[in-house]
Protein backbone atom coordinates (compact mmCIF):
# COMPACT_ATOMS: atom_id res chain seq x y z
CA UNK A 1 0.00 0.00 0.00
CA UNK A 2 1.79 3.45 -0.97
CA UNK A 3 2.49 5.57 2.05
CA UNK A 4 -0.29 8.38 1.05
CA UNK A 5 -2.92 5.65 2.23
CA UNK A 6 -1.19 4.33 5.46
CA UNK A 7 -2.59 5.83 8.23
CA UNK A 8 0.38 5.52 10.98
CA UNK A 9 -0.05 7.90 13.78
CA UNK A 10 -1.58 6.91 17.48
CA UNK A 11 -3.20 10.27 17.47
CA UNK A 12 -5.32 9.06 14.53
CA UNK A 13 -5.67 6.14 15.27
CA UNK A 14 -7.19 7.52 18.58
CA UNK A 15 -9.27 10.10 17.08
CA UNK A 16 -10.79 7.12 14.00
CA UNK A 17 -11.85 4.69 17.59
CA UNK A 18 -13.53 7.71 19.00
CA UNK A 19 -15.06 9.33 16.52
CA UNK A 20 -15.67 7.09 13.85
CA UNK A 21 -18.02 4.00 13.36
CA UNK A 22 -17.40 0.61 13.35
CA UNK A 23 -18.93 -2.66 11.52
CA UNK A 24 -17.71 -6.08 11.97
CA UNK A 25 -18.28 -9.75 10.72
CA UNK A 26 -16.77 -12.86 12.18
CA UNK A 27 -13.11 -12.08 10.92
CA UNK A 28 -12.90 -7.99 10.59
CA UNK A 29 -13.79 -5.15 12.66
CA UNK A 30 -14.18 -1.96 10.36
CA UNK A 31 -14.15 1.36 11.97
CA UNK A 32 -14.81 4.26 9.89
CA UNK A 33 -14.16 8.17 10.44
CA UNK A 34 -14.82 10.89 8.01
CA UNK A 35 -12.56 14.15 7.75
CA UNK A 36 -12.39 17.09 6.58
CA UNK A 37 -9.17 17.90 5.19
CA UNK A 38 -9.36 17.20 1.58
CA UNK A 39 -7.18 13.76 0.73
CA UNK A 40 -7.36 10.14 0.05
CA UNK A 41 -8.78 7.19 2.08
CA UNK A 42 -6.53 6.28 4.66
CA UNK A 43 -5.84 2.66 5.98
CA UNK A 44 -4.43 1.46 9.44
CA UNK A 45 -4.21 -2.08 10.33
CA UNK A 46 -4.55 -3.59 13.66
CA UNK A 47 -4.21 -7.52 14.96
CA UNK A 48 -3.80 -8.41 18.54
CA UNK A 49 -1.65 -10.53 19.99
CA UNK A 50 -4.47 -12.62 20.33
CA UNK A 51 -4.38 -13.33 16.83
CA UNK A 52 -0.94 -15.32 17.49
CA UNK A 53 3.03 -14.64 17.34
CA UNK A 54 4.82 -11.88 15.21
CA UNK A 55 4.72 -14.09 12.00
CA UNK A 56 0.84 -15.01 11.77
CA UNK A 57 0.20 -11.19 12.81
CA UNK A 58 2.63 -10.00 9.73
CA UNK A 59 1.19 -12.50 7.78
CA UNK A 60 -2.64 -11.15 8.14
CA UNK A 61 -1.68 -7.70 7.94
CA UNK A 62 0.35 -8.07 4.68
CA UNK A 63 -3.21 -9.99 3.36
CA UNK A 64 -5.29 -7.13 4.77
CA UNK A 65 -2.95 -4.31 2.93
CA UNK A 66 -3.00 -6.11 0.03
CA UNK A 67 -7.08 -6.71 -0.10
CA UNK A 68 -7.63 -2.57 0.64
CA UNK A 69 -4.81 -1.62 -2.02
CA UNK A 70 -6.69 -2.75 -4.61
CA UNK A 71 -10.10 -1.24 -3.41
CA UNK A 72 -8.26 2.85 -2.65
CA UNK A 73 -9.85 3.94 -5.91
CA UNK A 74 -13.34 2.79 -4.80
CA UNK A 75 -13.87 3.88 -0.95
CA UNK A 76 -15.04 6.97 0.35
CA UNK A 77 -12.69 10.01 0.12
CA UNK A 78 -11.75 11.93 2.96
CA UNK A 79 -11.89 9.07 5.33
CA UNK A 80 -10.20 7.07 7.42
CA UNK A 81 -10.38 3.32 8.06
CA UNK A 82 -9.01 1.06 10.74
CA UNK A 83 -9.21 -2.72 10.32
CA UNK A 84 -8.64 -4.89 13.07
CA UNK A 85 -8.36 -8.34 12.66
CA UNK A 86 -9.73 -11.00 14.90
CA UNK A 87 -8.56 -14.44 15.96
CA UNK A 88 -10.48 -16.37 12.97
CA UNK A 89 -8.60 -14.02 10.26
CA UNK A 90 -5.07 -15.89 10.89
CA UNK A 91 -6.95 -19.42 9.60
CA UNK A 92 -7.80 -17.34 6.01
CA UNK A 93 -6.07 -17.28 2.97
CA UNK A 94 -5.48 -14.21 0.37
CA UNK A 95 -9.41 -15.27 -1.00
CA UNK A 96 -11.22 -15.42 1.71
CA UNK A 97 -9.50 -12.79 3.16
CA UNK A 98 -10.62 -10.10 0.37
CA UNK A 99 -13.95 -11.78 0.57
CA UNK A 100 -14.51 -10.90 4.20
CA UNK A 101 -13.06 -7.91 3.80
CA UNK A 102 -15.22 -6.80 1.05
CA UNK A 103 -18.48 -8.40 2.79
CA UNK A 104 -17.67 -5.72 5.74
CA UNK A 105 -17.01 -2.56 3.52
CA UNK A 106 -19.81 -3.42 1.49
CA UNK A 107 -21.97 -3.77 4.96
CA UNK A 108 -20.66 -0.15 6.45
CA UNK A 109 -21.38 1.09 3.08
CA UNK A 110 -17.97 2.25 2.74
CA UNK A 111 -17.49 2.06 -0.90
CA UNK A 112 -17.86 5.28 -3.08
CA UNK A 113 -18.13 3.66 -6.17
CA UNK A 114 -18.87 0.17 -6.47
CA UNK A 115 -16.20 -2.27 -7.13
CA UNK A 116 -16.20 -5.58 -8.69
CA UNK A 117 -17.01 -9.00 -5.92
CA UNK A 118 -13.97 -10.80 -5.44
CA UNK A 119 -15.12 -14.03 -6.22
CA UNK A 120 -15.92 -12.97 -10.30
CA UNK A 121 -11.44 -12.11 -10.05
Amino acid sequence: MQQEYRLKRRNDFTRVFRAGNSVANRQFVVVMHARKDEGVPRIGVSVSKKVGKAVVRNRVKRLVKEAMRQWTSYLKPQTDFVIIARIPAKEMDYHQVRSSLYHVLNKGKAFAKKPPHPLSN
